[in-house]
């Protein structure tokens, strides 16, 4: 009877501590450790620790030691980890509406983008979900801007210079190779070298990017017009998620969600301090040439619109939030 009732303890104590032991979530970014980001980060790990009492471990691995994007992707695939932090052209193999975020010349104002993100942000996070990922909102990385050696003030001064596309990103390479650029696809990861080596002579990023990454050793000039907006995204597989209760499920998204929140509004923060901070550092922002845009938007407008009527995209995404800037700028 002892050795029945010692059976059952040790059993017992088995099960209980293969519960506390919990779930780990390993999260990829490219985030350095030493970041305001990571530190963000670091803090929703530890209050989704606290509030599940150990359940639910979130464990970041920082500065792109796990690859660049798609090797991430494959990584969540076969579980070695169970999401990362993306820009959005990261995740356009695996939900490609993502990418209308990040269409050049769309948008021209943070205005436009907070009007049309309210209204379709949480139907792409209902289309992630279905193509196997869950997200947690998009948290805004600001405009991108184009920064190279020499001053790029028309399509002629771009004309033949290598200017970078993120891997993946088949609608940006699309509107490049309609303006008669040179694209190069690169990770991010590869971005500093491409500079320094001269593979690349311009590229279009958010000035807090630039000023993080170090890309902003590389160039001299910057040109004030708004590319294309970025956005971050921190993907989870749902298989992964979905092994979670209900209840610590709703704990993991409430945090998260709000961590995006707080990446998007320390974001627009950041971009005004670090453009003072490009210009500290003798970097030149420039004009572009009258009329030079209005050339640009109409080339890329018929690119958008061309890609994405032939792509794997919900057909009218496009068309709304076209219609969504028609009339907020009627309204203004």
């Amino acid at each position: 009877m002892k050795s029945i009732k010692m059976l059952i303890l040790v059993s017992a104590m088995f099960l209980l501590a293969g519960t506390a032991s919990g779930q780990v979530f390993k999260i990829a970014t490219i985030a350095p450790e030493n970041s305001a980001w990571m530190a963000e980060m670091r803090a929703a790990a530890a209050e989704i620790d606290e509030r599940t009492s150990g359940r639910v471990t979130v464990k970041y691995y920082g500065g792109g030691v796990m690859g660049n994007d798609r090797k991430v992707l494959r990584k969540m695939r076969i579980g070695q980890l169970q999401g990362g932090a993306f820009a959005a052209s990261g995740l356009l193999e695996r939900f490609p509406d993502l990418s209308i975020y990040g269409l050049p010349l769309l948008f021209q104002s943070l205005e436009e983008v907070d009007y049309v993100q309210a209204q379709i942000d949480a139907e792409l996070m209902a289309g992630m979900e279905k193509a196997g990922l869950v997200g947690f909102g998009s948290a805004g990385g600001g405009f991108a801007y184009l920064m190279g050696g020499a001053p790029a003030r028309t399509i002629e001064d771009l004309q033949g210079k290598k200017t970078w596309v993120p891997e993946g990103d088949a609608v940006t390479y699309a509107s490049m190779e309609v303006m008669r650029l040179s694209p190069v696809v690169l990770p991010i990861s590869d971005v500093l070298t491409g500079l320094q080596t001269g593979l690349l002579d311009y590229v279009a990023t958010p000035t807090s990017a630039a000023l993080l990454l170090q890309w902003y050793t590389k160039v001299k000039y910057v040109t004030m017009q708004p590319i294309a907006y970025t956005v971050g995204i921190m993907a989870i597989e749902k298989k992964a998620f979905d092994k979670m209760s209900l209840e610590d499920q709703s704990v993991f998204s409430e945090v998260m969600t709000r961590t995006y929140v707080t990446f998007g509004e320390m974001n627009r923060r950041d971009n005004v301090k670090a453009e003072a901070a490009l210009r500290a550092n003798g970097i030149e922002f420039i004009e572009p040439a009258p009329g030079a845009i209005a050339s640009w938007a109409d080339l890329v407008a018929a690119s958008n619109a061309k890609i994405w009527a032939e792509g794997d995209y919900t057909p009218d995404l496009l068309a709304r939030v076209q219609k969504m800037l028609a009339d907020y700028r009627a309204a203004q």
